[in-house]
Order: structure tokens, then C-alpha cells, then sequence
């Protein structure tokens, strides 16, 4: 058995919630990791001898980011769509399409060099974990295609055949449906965890709450656990959080747009709150209030929703940025968001926190606190910590 300790911490940030912040820190810290586990924490000046020594140098450490909502599985390229958005042009899901066309023409080998790319890609930015969703395939074989792929580098991973109603199905939207709750969930289910639905009624290529229901319910049938899109395209009562909370989902993620029995109902129920802040920065759209979920007492996860179309950033540390300037949650807020916060809104409570027999999911900041992740947003501070 292996040892390493890591010593030289000038802020442990543990997520144990054993403080007011909910941050847990504690300052001039060494952790002894065994095996690919945490195996001791206390005082640099006490810390244990062991096989190997890393000395971060007075650097802070952090739980390394749990990015819960990511589509990383996708060719092809958007940046035009998103040139026309910054002149004014709305975004409704319409370029989902062209992506999709991209990425069934691409190869295993193309698609599977993509993913590899970019979740290193992550990792040079602090993040440990990822969700990965299909939805660029939208046939049986292409979205099976992008879970097997997905499932290479991550457990989690998210069905998501009802991201659009493809082109070659919008004339038979019902068909479609079936199609998604029928063959393609029971071809899905050998590699995926979840299952997720694009809730927008106001949208002409995603689903109404009734088709939304279809999907979940039967990807609950299948003995997935529920996600859901919802509340993201325009202001006003949307069903897609009353949907999630009724069904008991996981997570609701965008909630860009909410009413104030939106915000009661996510408060009186199980489900997170997931934000993504990166994606009205890339849109124009209005940022939701994360600070009135918390004082309603929801729970709150960040992620970066890594996508072609709506958010091509990678950069967990740029939505904790983004979450402090623009949402009203504090530096320690955020970082608990984009750690425990997204942990549990995967059903989680061994990942995004460092505890004593835990995985060794750890990344290391650049500057002594974790206040520097935004303070200094754009630069590249954080990174996972190799143990």
C-alpha cells in the first residue's frame, strides 16, 4: 500500500460542513492519501511520514469540482450561432440540430478523442467529476453511441434522448416520444445512470410537460434516476421544476426563469437547484437568483453545461466567477455549490468533500484561499491534484 502526503496547505477547504460556511477549513493542514484515499487530516506540523511527499508551497486545496451537467460528447462547431446571439439574435434550441447532423457523421475514434480532450480539459481546471449526457445522436444507435463513449471516462452519465424532437420526426412529435420512452430507452439503459428531458413548452424542437412525463416516468420504469431541463428559454409559470419536483427528480437544472412557487415548491422537496451561469453569460439571458434559492432554503449545485451551442466553457472556477458577480452567492456559497452542491444533486455524498476515508477527488488552488477562484476569474488557478 501506497502513501502520499501532502503537506504545505495553507487552507484545507473539506466541504464537511462543520462551520457556518459550510466549508469546513482549516488552515496550515497536511492530508495523507492511501490508496486513492484520504487517510488522515490535521495539523502540517504533525502530519505522518509516508512513501511520497507533495508540498503544495502554501497553496490552497479544494474538493475537486463536481461538474453535474455537461454534453460532452459532440462534433462540430457553433461559434457562428454564437456571433449572431451576441447581435441580438435569441437562442431557442433550433441549433441543436446541426450539431446533432456533426456528430452522427463522426467516427468512434473522432468522438472518443473529442471526450478525452476535453474532460483533461476539465481536470486542468479542478474537475474530478462529470456528468455526460447523449442528446447529439436522437436514433437509437447514435444515442447508444454516445453513452457507450461517455461510459468509458465517467459513471455519470444521462440518457437524453428527448434533448429535441429531431428534424426527420418533427411532423410526428408522438412517434418521436414513443420512440425515446420505448426502443431507445430499453437500448440506452445498459449505459446510462439517468435519464433527462429539454421541458420548454414555449420551444418548438423540445417537450411539453405531457411529453416530459412520458420520458421520465418510463426512464423510472427502467430504473433510472430523473433530471430535467426546465425554466430556461422565457419568463413566466414553466412546467418543467413543478414536473421534476412532482416526480421526485434529482435535479432541475437552468432555472434561469422562476416564480415564486417555483422557488416554494423546489424548497419544500429533494431536488437541487442546478445553475448554470455560464450559459446565460452566453446567451444574454437573464441570471437567476441563486441567492433567493438559498435564503428559501433550496439546495443549489453549479455546472458548466459544456456545450456547443449555449456554453463551450469547461472552466468550473469561471461559473463560481460568474455565480459570486452575477447570481448573489458568496465566494464560500459558490465553492460549496460546484463541490457538495453538485455531489448531491448526482445522489452523492462521497465525492465533492475531502474526508477521512473518502476518494482522493482533490484539486489544488494557486493562491492561499479559495476567495482567489473569484477573485481572479479567466486566470488559470486551479488544477486536480494527480495523488
Amino acid at each position: 500500500m501506497t502513501a502520499t502526503v501532502i503537506t504545505g496547505i495553507a487552507e484545507l477547504v473539506t466541504c464537511d460542513d462543520s462551520t457556518d460556511d459550510r466549508l469546513g477549513i482549516r488552515t496550515d493542514a497536511a492530508v495523507v492519501v492511501q490508496d486513492g484515499r484520504v487517510a488522515w487530516i490535521g495539523p502540517d506540523a504533525q502530519a505522518p511520514s509516508a512513501d511520497r511527499r507533495i508540498d503544495v508551497d502554501g497553496r490552497a486545496l479544494v474538493p475537486g469540482f463536481v461538474d453535474s451537467h455537461s454534453h460532452l460528447v459532440f462534433a462540430g462547431d457553433r461559434s457562428a450561432e454564437f456571433a449572431a446571439r451576441m447581435t441580438g439574435q435569441p437562442y431557442d434550441g433550433g441549433g441543436i440540430a446541426e450539431t446533432v447532423s456533426a456528430t452522427r457523421a463522426a467516427s468512434d475514434e473522432q468522438l472518443r478523442a473529442l471526450i478525452a480532450h476535453r474532460v483533461a480539459e476539465m481536470r486542468a481546471q479542478g474537475t474530478t467529476t462529470v456528468e455526460i449526457k447523449s442528446g447529439y445522436g436522437l436514433s437509437v444507435a447514435d444515442e447508444v453511441r454516445a453513452l457507450r463513449l461517455a461510459a468509458e471516462v465517467t459513471t455519470e452519465t444521462t440518457f437524453l434522448g428527448a434533448h429535441v424532437v429531431p428534424p426527420e420526426w418533427r411532423h410526428r412529435r408522438a412517434d418521436y416520444v414513443d420512440l425515446v420512452s420505448g426502443e431507445m430507452l430499453g437500448a440506452a439503459v445498459p449505459y446510462a445512470r439517468w435519464i433527462d428531458v429539454f421541458c420548454e413548452p414555449g420551444s418548438p424542437y423540445a417537450f411539453d410537460a405531457d411529453e416530459a412525463r412520458t420520458v421520465l416516468e418510463a426512464g423510472r420504469a427502467a430504473g433510472l434516476g430523473l433530471r430535467v431541463h426546465g425554466n430556461q428559454l422565457g419568463p413566466g409559470p414553466g412546467p418543467g421544476v413543478q414536473l421534476a419536483v412532482q416526480l421526485g427528480a434529482a435535479s432541475v437544472d437552468h432555472c434561469t426563469h422562476l416564480t415564486d412557487g417555483d422557488v416554494d415548491a423546489l424548497a419544500g422537496s429533494g431536488t437541487v437547484a442546478t445553475l448554470l451561469p455560464g450559459v446565460e453569460f452566453c446567451t444574454r439571458s437573464p441570471f437567476p437568483d441563486a441567492a433567493r434559492l438559498l435564503a428559501a432554503g433550496v439546495s443549489v449545485a453549479l455546472a458548466t453545461d459544456c456545450n456547443p451551442g449555449t456554453c463551450y466553457s469547461s472552466s468550473m472556477p469561471l461559473m463560481i466567477a460568474l455565480a459570486v458577480r452575477e447570481m448573489g452567492l458568496t465566494p464560500a456559497q459558490a465553492l460549496y455549490a460546484a463541490t457538495a452542491g453538485s455531489a448531491r444533486s448526482l445522489g452523492r455524498d462521497d465525492i465533492g468533500r475531502i474526508v477521512v476515508g473518502g476518494p482522493a477527488d482533490l484539486a489544488v488552488v494557486d493562491a492561499p484561499s479559495h476567495l482567489h477562484l473569484a477573485y481572479r476569474p479567466g486566470v488559470p488557478l486551479a488544477a486536480a491534484l494527480a495523488v
